[in-house]
This record gives C-alpha cells, sequence and structure tokens, in this order.
C-alpha cells in the first residue's frame, strides 16, 4: 500500500512540476510536507534535506561563486574574448566557450552567465552583431562546462549524495572529467560549427532599440499643457496623471529647460511639452479630462527614439530579473519601481511576448528583461543592485579588483584540498566561505544574497521523497518493472533508456528532480543486472543535464530567453539535434572510460 501511495505523490509531483501552478521549490515544500503527513517519512526524515551534506555544498559553492564574481576576477578574462573573437561566427562561439566552459566547471554557471551576459551584449554592439547568435552558445557552453568537475553544478552535488547515501560513496572531484572534457568539446564544436547557421540573427545592435527591438515608436509622445489647462500650477504628483492613467512622464520641458527624474514634486507649466509613455486610447483620455494638446510631429522630427530618450545625462538599460531576485512575484506598482530607483519601466519582455501597457500590473518572473529610461546615475546605481542584472558592462568600479587575486586563489584552494582529498569537499567550501568574508571578498550580508535560497528549499523538499521511495519499496518496485520489462536488452540500450528518459523528465520537471527520481532507480536496475551502478549513476547524473530543447528547462537558458530576443522554437531547433548528439555519445563512453 505505501509503495502505491509514495507513487502517487510521485505522480503528483510530477503534475505540479509540468503545470507550473507553483514555483518548483514551492512543489518541492508541498512534496515534503505531503510525505510528512501520510507517514510515509518522519519529521526528522522530512527536514534531513536542509541539513544533507549535498545542501550545504551547493550552498557554500554559490557563496564562493559570487566571491569570485564579485572581485571582477571573471571580468577579467573578457579581454581575451573581445580580442581573439575576430568577425566569423564559429570562431567567436568557439573563443567564448573556450572561456566560459573552464569557468563554469568550478563556479555555478547560474553567476557566469550573470556576468557575461553584459559583456557579450558589449561585445556584440563592438562588432554590429545580432546578440541572438551567442546568448543560446553561452548557455549551452555553461551547462556543457558544468559537466566537467563535481562542482560545476548543483546537479552533479546532489548526484554524488544519492551516491554515498545508496552506499557507493561520493563522487571525487574529477570522478568524470576526462567524460565531461569529451562532452564539452564535442559540444563545442557543434555550437561552433553546426549552430551559427539554425541561430536567429533578430536582436540586432542598433542606436534604435526602442523602435526595433520593443516596438515603442506608438507609445513615446509629447503632449503640450495650454494656457486652459485644469493641469497648470499643479505638481505632476497632485495633478494624478500617473495614478489615474496608464501613462509614465519621462521628460518635462519648460522654457527650453529639460527636466528628468525625479519629476514628482515639479510643477506643470502653461505651454509646458511632457515627453510619455503612453497609448493612443489613453491620451484621447488625458486630453478629454485635462485639455492636453497631443503632438503629432514628435516621432517624424527625430532621428532615433533612443537618442532622444537618452539625451544629455539621461539613459536606456535593459535590466534582468535574475533568478534569486526579491522582486520576483511582486509589480512594478508594488515595489515602487520609479520612486526607489529613479528610472521609468518602459516595457517589460517575457520570452517571445513584450508588453507596453499596464506596466505597473505585470507581476515579475525570473527571466524577465525591463527596458527603463533615466538619470544615467540611476542606471549606474541599478548595476550594485543584487535583485537586478544590468545588461551593460559593469563599471568597474563597482567591483572588488584589488581582491580578485586573493577571491581566486581561495578558490583553488578548495578546488586542490578536495581534489587531494585532505577534507570533504563541504569542509573545504565552508572554509573558502569563511576566508571570502574575512578577506574582505564579499561582505557578511552579501553571502545571503548570493545563495539561490530556491535552489536550496527545492533540494532540501525532493531529498525526503529519495527517502520515502527507498522505505517504502517504491524504488524497487519500479526497478524490479524496468528489468522485466529490459532484461533481454543489451547494457548499453539500458543505459540509453535511462539517459533518454532522464533528459525528458529535466525538460518536464527539474535536472534536480530527475536525479532524485531517477539515480536511486538506476542503481537497483543495475545491482539486480550485474552491472556497473557507477555507470548507471553517471548516465542519469549527464542526462539531467542534457537540458538544451526549451528555455524553461534550466535556469541559464530561462536567462538568455529574452535577453536574446529568442522564440521558444528556436532553442528547439537548436538544442534538439545537440541533446541528439549527447544521447548518441554519452552511454557508450561511458561504458569505454568506466565499463559496464
Amino acid at each position: 500500500m505505501t509503495i502505491f501511495l509514495t507513487l502517487a505523490i510521485v505522480v503528483l509531483a510530477l503534475i505540479l512540476f509540468v503545470g507550473e501552478w507553483f514555483p518548483p521549490d514551492i512543489v518541492a515544500i508541498i512534496t515534503m510536507l505531503l510525505l510528512t503527513i501520510l507517514g510515509l517519512v518522519t519529521p526528522e526524515e522530512s527536514i534531513s534535506g536542509f541539513s544533507n551534506s549535498a545542501t550545504i555544498t551547493v550552498m557554500a559553492m554559490f557563496i564562493l561563486s559570487a566571491g569570485i564574481a564579485r572581485t571582477g576576477a571573471i571580468q577579467i578574462v573578457s579581454d581575451i574574448l573581445l580580442n581573439w573573437g575576430g568577425k566569423s561566427p564559429s570562431k567567436q562561439i568557439f573563443t567564448l566557450g573556450f572561456i566560459v566552459g573552464p569557468i563554469t566547471a568550478f563556479i555555478n554557471n547560474t553567476a557566469v552567465v550573470a556576468v557575461f551576459l553584459p559583456i557579450v551584449e558589449e561585445w556584440c554592439r563592438r562588432q554590429n552583431i545580432s546578440v541572438s547568435k551567442l546568448l543560446i552558445p553561452l548557455s549551452f557552453a555553461t551547462i556543457l562546462g558544468g559537466m566537467i568537475t563535481v562542482i560545476g553544478t548543483s546537479t552533479n552535488i546532489l548526484a554524488s549524495g544519492l551516491s554515498e547515501q545508496l552506499g557507493y560513496g561520493t563522487f571525487s572531484l574529477f570522478q568524470f572529467t576526462k567524460l565531461g572534457l569529451v562532452t564539452f568539446s564535442v559540444g563545442l564544436i557543434y555550437l561552433a560549427l553546426v549552430a551559427p547557421r539554425l541561430l536567429p540573427n533578430r536582436k540586432k545592435q542598433t542606436d534604435d532599440i526602442l523602435t526595433q527591438d520593443y516596438g515603442l515608436r506608438d507609445y513615446i509622445s509629447e503632449i503640450l499643457i495650454p494656457p486652459g489647462s485644469n493641469l497648470v500650477g499643479k505638481t505632476l504628483d497632485s495633478s494624478g496623471l500617473q495614478h489615474k492613467f496608464d501613462v509614465d512622464v519621462l521628460e518635462i520641458i519648460a522654457n527650453d529647460t529639460h527636466f528628468h527624474q525625479p519629476l514628482e514634486d515639479k510643477k506643470l507649466q502653461a505651454c509646458s511639452v511632457l515627453l510619455v509613455r503612453s497609448n493612443r486610447k489613453d491620451l484621447l483620455k488625458i486630453k478629454d479630462e485635462t485639455g492636453i494638446e497631443i503632438l503629432p510631429e514628435f516621432i517624424q522630427n527625430k532621428k532615433s527614439l533612443e537618442v532622444q530618450l537618452s539625451a544629455e545625462d539621461e539613459g536606456i538599460a535593459e535590466v534582468l530579473i535574475p533568478s534569486n531576485s526579491n522582486l520576483i512575484g511582486s509589480t512594478v506598482k508594488e515595489i515602487r519601481f520609479r520612486q526607489r530607483h529613479n528610472v521609468t519601466v518602459l516595457a517589460i519582455h517575457r520570452g517571445q511576448e513584450i508588453t507596453r501597457e499596464r506596466l505597473s500590473e505585470i507581476r515579475l518572473k525570473f527571466g524577465d528583461v525591463i527596458l527603463v529610461q533615466g538619470p544615467k546615475q540611476s542606471l549606474f546605481g541599478l548595476q550594485i543592485n543584487p535583485n537586478l542584472l544590468v545588461l551593460t558592462q559593469r563599471e568597474l568600479e563597482t567591483l572588488r579588483r584589488d581582491k580578485a587575486a586573493i577571491a581566486i586563489g581561495i578558490g583553488l584552494g578548495v578546488v586542490v584540498v578536495a581534489a587531494f582529498n585532505l577534507l570533504p569537499i563541504l569542509i573545504s567550501s565552508l572554509i573558502g566561505v569563511v576566508l571570502m568574508v574575512l578577506t574582505g571578498c564579499l561582505k557578511p550580508r552579501e553571502i545571503y544574497d548570493a545563495v539561490r535560497w530556491d535552489i536550496i528549499f527545492l533540494l532540501a523538499g525532493l531529498i525526503p521523497l529519495g527517502t520515502a521511495m527507498d522505505k517504502s519499496g517504491a524504488t524497487q518496485w519500479l526497478a524490479n518493472y524496468l528489468v522485466a520489462i529490459a532484461g533481454n536488452l543489451s547494457g548499453y540500450w539500458i543505459l540509453t533508456s535511462f539517459f533518454i528518459i532522464t533528459s525528458i523528465l529535466t525538460e518536464m520537471i527539474s535536472n534536480n528532480a530527475a536525479v532524485v527520481l531517477m539515480l536511486p532507480v538506476a542503481v537497483n536496475v543495475a545491482e539486480n543486472l550485474q552491472l556497473n551502478p557507477l555507470a548507471f549513476m553517471l548516465t542519469v547524473t549527464f542526462a539531467a543535464s542534457n537540458s538544451f530543447i526549451t528555455p524553461i528547462g534550466y535556469q541559464t537558458n530561462t536567462m538568455v530567453y529574452g535577453a536574446g530576443g529568442y522564440k521558444f522554437t528556436d532553442f528547439i531547433r537548436v538544442g534538439a539535434p545537440l541533446s541528439i548528439l549527447m544521447t548518441i555519445i554519452v552511454p557508450p563512453l561511458i561504458i569505454f572510460f568506466y565499463g559496464l
């Protein structure tokens, strides 16, 4: 009875993951609570995921990655990209992959993508090429690079922890490095030679991003306040313009003087001109109620809308909502975005959709790209906000460049200690965290901002599910069922089947959830068939990172989705061949390197 009850909860969790009604970490916590309430795990077992060595190690690696990133250590290699990238798309992708791959073998790949997104944007601007030609390769290269060492991804660390629970010990730091180097090399060759023919040329680096990329030509207007208007003499705030209507005032021009943000306390004078973001329908409503005049010649008299909104000390920037942002789930209005950051939101780019109206009502999600306009000093301030990622290259002054060598030294020390088994990776990484703070590479408060708490809660919630499947016998039941079906197949085809099933689950739910569900079953199948359990564990581990087909299957894919102006089908077109290629080469390579 407990077997089928546990399997029922597994199915429910899968449905919730696929349905996306709740974030993955919330689904994991719901699953953990259901297991406890139904008595499938004890209360102590239900919270064991929070103290699990894999969870703590992942948390420590997030902090170490942040320490290295915030000292500018990663930016140092950006000069290689700028100098060696060349003009050929293949050379550009190969150079990019050659740089980020080895980095993501030791640093969390979401942190690497966060650092390289503005670097790639700036590079594309200098080379006058589309960022859509490089951002998918950036994401895919970091995924492939993360499979070079155990600490490359949270999934690898989780798989290592599960291996220990199953009695096979943790993976060594370089347990599957030779396999990872081959798959990275093959993947990079594909990205450099084949992907350029499949990638779109959609988001070009032009001086008219507002009209070409965001279609704001019909949403930016100038309005005149005539002497008879009831707005004369009121401040912008007391006029109620930005509260009653879907309108944002970007600039006030009075007596040939341009006033920029903050504008709430500026008095509106007769014959003043307001530069606003709004649609035609709302402008007509404002005209009927306040007597303003709509100036029709604004667009025609300007060479570039972006040039107009970037005049003098004003600027425009694209801002990404990262996965650990506190703004996720809130609206622009709720967080008082304009008042807090002194910039105005012009549009929100989410996946394939661009929203230009009712922006104050949109709840922000991970991966959203917000187009903002405001004083350049305010845009500079956004660069040091941990809840936002400005897609322009970070100013060196905001980084602790004098600490870069120390941060790199600490990171290398953690790797060396773990590689020679002087200390467990859990202990060496925690020592590294303490040293990052003591040496000033990170401030104490930044530790909490560095941790991807959604991943921590996801891991903590999923680990009890693995415990319940083992205690109830569900893992053994599934293994026996699979052995009965696949008993006549060769070891190669059984490995390939596990790779395919895990890859599908990764795209549907999450890579960590796929590992928790599939790795114990794979080990049981290997034991029943008297095959090499390590080969099956590595198959599941590599398949869990074989996430190239959708923009939502892996965090780095989501990060580049809106930033690159991609469509969902772009990931299928570029990622499906790579996913099939990995399915073909990984199982035989595992057999060759580790035996069956």
